[in-house]
């Protein structure tokens, strides 16, 4: 496999980094000690421009190519915030925070963009500018969105922008990746039942919202198959249903909760308006009322047509033509780094780290021996994207 060799000589050093942050992991915004690590990092690596507090708590750091003929910027993105989690691995540098714990590979991800942008910041072998996005609050707090809003794409003129994320189950050391919707939205739905409560013994003089719940499940589950094209996808689960406390008694109202999933604009709008037709209309029918709050979450993570075959082309110079799945399965799955696709075009790929305890698991944990292949990635990408000029 054709890695850089650098990456092969400093990869005990990556790796050591990777397990500092997973043995400190931190929630949310409140990637206080991670940032602070990470701009100290990029300092010391000689990075031009280092900006903290984006987004609250992100880093950005550019590096300067040896010219700058093109005016091109490209930002490469790593995720930094850890799980509520409480870690089972038993590994020497397991979570040192009761509740806390890199579930999904960010410490891993940090790592190896720590890892280029030292390569990349010694190299410069490059024409033009990368921006190195560290975010915070990918783990549903919407970091990704919180720093497009405060203006990092226009702030250091950024053309476009990628992601990568290790994924257990793919073999290990390939690459899958996807023109179009590659993760899916993320929003959620209560439903507010009201009827009538009463005696248990006397159903007749209630109008029982456990009944029509259930009977709404179920009905729920026609908007997926009844509404949405079948070459489509879109995933209505119901997760929660709270109703009635005693075993005498028929409950006055129930609350139902659960998600949607959606990969395309157009059928997440379909699913929101179904739901809101549906809930009022069916409840009607059983003579009580309904409500329906629809909260959007993430929006689908949807790659660029050209900076997809771009960033597969690149991963193919890494791991072979043969280890590139150009046309990768969706995952139902969210990811903020929607939020940057959305402000510039871009692509998101997944690295494959072999078998092993899935994403959000409590034995999870990522795979050191990816990190000279992902480092590898990132800085052909840049070396390729921008190619040096005499």
């Amino acid at each position: 496999m054709p890695i850089i060799n650098r990456f092969a000589d400093f990869h005990d050093e990556i790796t050591a980094w990777r397990r500092d942050f997973h043995a400190n992991p931190e929630l949310l915004y409140d990637v206080h000690r991670t940032a602070g690590k990470v701009e100290e990092m990029l300092k010391e690596f000689g990075v031009d421009e280092v900006v903290t507090g984006l987004g609250q708590t992100g880093v950005v750091g550019i590096i300067n190519g040896k010219t700058d003929k093109s005016g091109k910027t490209i930002g490469l993105r790593a995720d930094m915030d850890a799980l509520p989690i409480h870690e089972k691995t038993g590994k020497p540098y397991a979570s040192t925070i009761k509740g806390k714990m890199h579930a999904c590979g960010h410490d891993g991800h940090t790592a190896m963009l720590l890892g280029a942008a030292k390569y990349l910041a010694e190299t410069r072998n490059f024409d033009g500018k990368v921006a190195v996005i560290f975010q915070p609050a990918e783990e549903g707090g919407g970091g990704g969105d919180a720093m497009v809003k405060d203006g990092m794409m226009e702030r250091f003129d950024i053309g476009e922008v990628y992601g990568m994320h290790n994924f257990p189950g793919i073999p290990f050391g390939t690459f899958a990746i996807r023109e179009g919707g590659i993760m899916a939205a993320t929003d959620e739905f209560t439903i507010e039942i009201e009827g009538v409560g009463g005696h248990a013994a006397m159903p007749h003089k209630t109008v029982d919202p456990l009944i029509i719940g259930a009977q709404m499940i179920v009905g729920l589950q026609t908007l997926v198959s009844r509404n949405v094209n079948p070459v489509e996808s879109a995933v209505l689960s119901v997760t929660v249903m709270n109703v009635g406390e005693a075993s005498n008694v028929i409950a006055q109202s129930a609350r139902i909760k659960g998600t949607v999933r959606t990969l395309s604009a157009p059928v997440r709008d379909l699913m929101e308006r179904r739901l809101g037709e549906f809930v009022p209309q069916f409840a009607t029918a059983f003579g009580a009322t309904a409500t329906v709050n629809y909260r959007r979450g993430y929006p689908p993570t949807v790659n660029h047509p050209a900076q997809t075959h771009f960033a597969a082309d690149v991963a193919a110079q890494i791991a072979g033509v043969d280890n590139v799945d150009r046309n990768t399965e969706p995952s139902m799955g969210g990811e903020d780094f929607a939020f940057m696709l959305n402000a510039r075009p871009g692509a998101y790929i997944m690295l494959g780290q072999g078998d092993g305890p899935g994403l959000h698991q409590d034995t999870y944990d990522f795979n050191d021996e990816i990190i000279p292949i992902g480092c590898s990635y990132w800085v052909k990408l840049v070396e390729t994207a921008l190619p040096a000029r005499q």
